[in-house]
């Protein structure tokens, strides 16, 4: 399974070498379930497009391969932690949205209530006009205010 090394190069790119010593250049890794197994499965796809390694888990890599992994998918893998809604522009849609997430505060505009997807054990996913998804872990977690506004929309 571990029969691949993973290094930079100068311009910061993940380099991987195959079995055979061959290298390839720009890999990037991509997970399979980024919301519900994050540390399983992940593919090493080639500037091709094209998967070169699958990594069953995450945690069975060396140290250094696994490191290496986190910091390129850390630095892809940008959806703030949404921890209380301040206020909404306005109960229909779009609608801008002021929120405290786990990056500070800010705010985006919902664009249309499909965009919030329910997950798994009362997660939820939501997505703005902007592209960024934020999750809220757990909806009943928030408080008494933020739900409240937040089931105006599910």
């Amino acid at each position: 399974m571990n029969d691949f090394n993973l290094e930079r190069d100068a311009f910061g790119r993940l380099v991987l070498i195959d079995a055979e010593g061959l290298r390839h250049e720009g890999v990037v890794p991509v997970r399979a379930f980024p919301l519900t197994a994050p540390a399983d499965g992940i593919s090493l796809v080639g500037g091709d497009g094209r998967e070169l390694v699958w990594i069953d888990r995450l945690d069975a890599l060396p140290e250094t391969a696994r490191t290496l992994i986190d910091e390129d998918l850390a630095a892809r893998d940008f959806a703030p932690t949404l921890l209380k809604l301040h206020k909404v522009s306005s109960f229909g849609v779009p609608s801008t949205w002021h929120v405290n997430t786990d990056r500070g505060e800010t705010r985006f505009v919902l664009k249309a209530e499909e965009d919030i997807r329910r997950l798994d054990d009362g997660a939820l996913l939501i997505a703005s006009a902007s592209g960024v998804q934020f999750r809220i872990p757990d909806a009943k977690a928030l408080d008494r205010g933020s739900r409240k506004l937040l089931e105006r929309f599910l």
